[in-house]
């Protein structure tokens, strides 16, 4: 590299730093005060006698239907007591947790201004690894059951779903759940509106969670990162290759977008593989749209996909 290119590069870096430096300073000024209510421990430390206090305070957890029975029951189950215990040992100080959420929120209500601060419930539920965080108007559920860390003894499930039931999990899973709030549902059927739209909700965690790894908002081991950085112009050589793209066959969603154990390019690489590799390039994809055009999150969440990629000047190097 000759000399006198490294003052014009220095000088775009501390422009890009600055501009990123202001928006972090308006967001840190934001004022964000995160109520948090404890019904795992509302409800396991309630005496039998008094379910009934308990019900008025939290009806939302009490759908109508169920007999008092299966709530007492619960409340003096065995197992449940010693999921709870276990949960308690890992989260009786919810603070830390609570300031990431305040962090999160301030970053939010920066980027969507018109959002309402939620409530945050702790919950102790059925190991719904679907529904770890469910995120509506003026609530935040958080199974903690699902953040006990991925070598506990309680989890009998494959280790590609296991190994994000980990605390570092819960704020991607708050965005996960945010972004689903805010998004329809992606009613396209090409591979390449499937990889935009996993793209978009990646993205978001770029500038809703600044200080995780790209691995913990994936979802990925660093390794797993790794391949994907390492394989990147394979991936997407295959991809156009056998002309996926514009592909309407639904199969291509569960090889390469949807949570799996590894991608499946019919390859022998595929168990070195991660899943959701196509999610990933998607990733990439709308990273690259954003660097090279001037747009809004909130207007990027409406940009179509085909747009997306024609704008994106996306390019993976060797």
């Amino acid at each position: 590299m000759k000399l006198y290119f490294i003052p014009i590069l220095l000088s775009f870096f501390f422009m890009s730093c600055g501009k990123k430096s202001k928006s972090e300073k308006i967001i840190d000024d934001i004022s964000v005060n995160i109520k948090v209510e404890r019904f795992d421990k509302a409800f396991f430390e309630t005496a039998p006698k008094d379910l009934d206090k308990i019900k008025k305070v939290f009806p939302l957890f009490f759908p109508a239907g169920n007999n008092d029975e299966v709530w007492l029951e619960k409340m003096q189950n065995p197992q449940w007591r010693e999921l709870y215990r276990e949960v308690q040992k890992k989260y009786a100080d919810f603070e830390p947790v609570k300031t990431e959420f305040e962090d999160t929120f301030k970053h939010i209500k920066y980027y969507f201004p018109e959002t309402k601060t939620p409530k945050v419930v702790t919950i102790i539920g059925d190991m719904d690894y679907n529904n770890k965080v469910i995120y509506t108007d003026s609530l935040v559920v958080i199974a903690l059951e699902l953040y006990l860390g991925k070598e506990h003894r309680f989890y009998q499930f494959p280790n590609y779903i296991k190994q994000n039931f980990e605390k570092t999990q819960i704020m991607p899973d708050v965005v996960t759940s945010f972004f689903k709030y805010k998004m329809k549902p992606n009613l396209e059927k090409n591979f390449l509106s499937k990889i935009i739209y996993a793209g978009k909700e990646l993205y978001l965690k770029d500038e809703l969670i600044t200080n995780y790894s790209d691995a913990d908002k994936i979802g990925y081991t660093p390794e797993q990162l790794l391949w994907c950085q390492e394989n990147e112009v394979y991936m997407w050589e295959y991809f156009i290759e056998k002309e996926m793209l514009y592909s309407d066959d639904q199969k291509l969603g569960s090889r390469f977008v949807n949570a799996a154990p590894f991608s499946k390019f019919y390859l022998e690489i595929d168990n070195e593989s991660p899943g959701q590799v196509g999610a990933w390039i998607g990733w990439q994809i709308v990273r690259s749209f954003m660097d090279n055009n001037e747009v809004s999150l909130k207007e990027l969440l409406s940009i179509e996909a085909k747009e997306i990629f024609e704008k994106s000047k996306y390019k993976p190097k060797k």
